[in-house]
């Protein structure tokens, strides 16, 4: 009996995927609910596993290949299973001294990721896992290794070429019978290298375009003191893990700014459809966090009624899906604001650009100690510049100014979010 594994639905707005790895062979044993293959989409990466266990009779696609919803990618033959698991059974019941080394566990789906991306074979490792199972550590102590060795390779190389410099400026003498090699790099040769662009990096770019052809986008900026949330911040943040498990960042104070500020400021929530404005009951806001293949936006469900806890626990989850890959459609589809956050990697002003269809989109930068005037007098206080990018089609400049304005003194005093005032 065989079995067929077909490209599976995909979500909305999303036309084809790309064949992204396969994880078996023709041949192969596969058992029932192991990743057969991922698919490359323009938002996601989709793991495909089987339904039943067998050996994989054929593959109809190669990696690169385009296909669309249904199309049928391979076929499991599911009655030579009988016969491996007969003759596992067989194995597992013999004597000790016929017993056969046992078979390495499966590995996870961010390890079998992290070796397709770097073309490593099962036969190259050494798994430290139980029963030879094959870790992450072991892949990355792999390519340490590895970039190690090249590294000597080349040191080795450069020393060989420095020790032959004198005769660089001779002209090659051709013995009888002997030929003049002119292989090797010319001396101001510029290297390039030409790889194709992920379908997640093309989606990027359409969008980007998109926002900017079809939104008139304007940006204003403000300043917020972000003494009063880190003083906050220091005096509950090891109460605050003890009690909930998780790290208190500055994220989540901003999503409840925000989120406060939206509720004063409806048309900032909302979006346009046509000729129609979309005006949004429900606060669904998007974080921006970084993956290996490019910017991710994860959406944070309800979050006018998610505790800071809550919120802190959401943010590391999707951190961790975004670096593994395993993002699933329903994570970054929707959302009506977005906050973005450049400081984490230096930046220090930006003119953030809108994820359509939303409105607008918050970028905050670094902290940095400046000397502020207050009451009169100079002091040193940690500041923050804010970025609010907005629609000016749906959005006036007082509107966008004024929510940025209470964003800033709900951060400047953090108990008027719980008093809401």
């Amino acid at each position: 009996m065989s079995s067929e594994i077909k490209v599976p639905e995909l979500p909305e707005s999303v036309a084809d995927a790309v064949i992204a790895s396969w994880y078996k062979k023709p041949g192969d044993s596969i058992k029932t609910d192991e990743v057969l293959v991922d698919l490359d989409t323009d938002k996601v990466i989709l793991e495909v596993p089987v339904v039943k266990a067998g050996v994989v009779k054929k593959i109809l696609f190669d990696v690169g290949d385009v296909v669309t919803a249904g199309q049928l990618l391979a076929i499991i033959d599911e009655s030579e299973q009988s016969d491996i698991s007969e003759k596992t059974t067989a194995v597992s019941t013999g004597s000790p001294a016929d017993s056969g080394p046992v078979s390495p566990a499966p590995m996870s789906p961010s390890v079998r990721k992290l070796m397709a991306q770097h073309a490593i074979t099962e036969n190259m490792l050494h798994g430290s896992g139980k029963n030879g199972r094959i870790l992450k550590q072991d892949v990355e102590k792999f390519l340490a290794e590895k970039s190690a060795q090249q590294a000597a390779e080349q040191a080795s190389a450069e020393h060989e070429t420095a020790g032959s410099s004198e005769q660089a400026g001779k002209s090659p003498v051709a013995l009888p019978g002997t030929a003049v090699s002119m292989a090797g790099p010319v001396d101001g040769e510029r290297l390039q290298r030409r790889v194709p662009m992920t379908r997640l990096r093309a989606r990027i770019a359409e969008r980007l375009l998109q926002s900017q052809h079809q939104a008139a986008i304007l940006t204003t900026f403000n300043e917020v003191n972000m003494q009063p949330v880190m003083q906050l911040r220091s005096r509950y943040k090891q109460a605050f893990e003890k009690k909930f498990g998780v790290r208190l960042g500055f994220m989540s104070f901003f999503v409840h700014a925000s989120v406060e500020a939206l509720k004063r400021f409806p048309e900032i929530n909302a979006s346009i459809d046509g000729n129609d404005i979309v005006y949004h009951g429900f606060y669904d806001i998007g974080v921006a966090v970084s993956g290996p293949n490019g910017l991710v936006v994860p959406i944070l469900r309800d979050a006018d009624i998610q505790s800071i806890a809550e919120i802190e626990q959401s943010i590391i989850d999707y951190a961790g899906k975004a670096k593994n890959n395993n993002l699933s459609i329903n994570d970054i589809s929707g959302g009506t604001f977005t906050i973005s956050n450049g400081g984490v990697f230096g930046s220090m002003l930006s003119t953030p650009i809108i994820n359509p269809p939303q409105s607008a989109i918050l970028g905050m930068h670094n902290i940095t100690e400046r000397a502020m005037v207050v009451n009169g007098e100079v002091t040193v206080l940690p500041m923050m510049y804010l970025a609010l990018s907005y629609d000016h089609r749906l959005v006036d400049g007082k509107s966008a100014v004024q929510f940025l304005v209470t964003v800033k003194e709900l951060l400047e005093d953090p108990s008027r979010m719980l008093l809401g005032v």
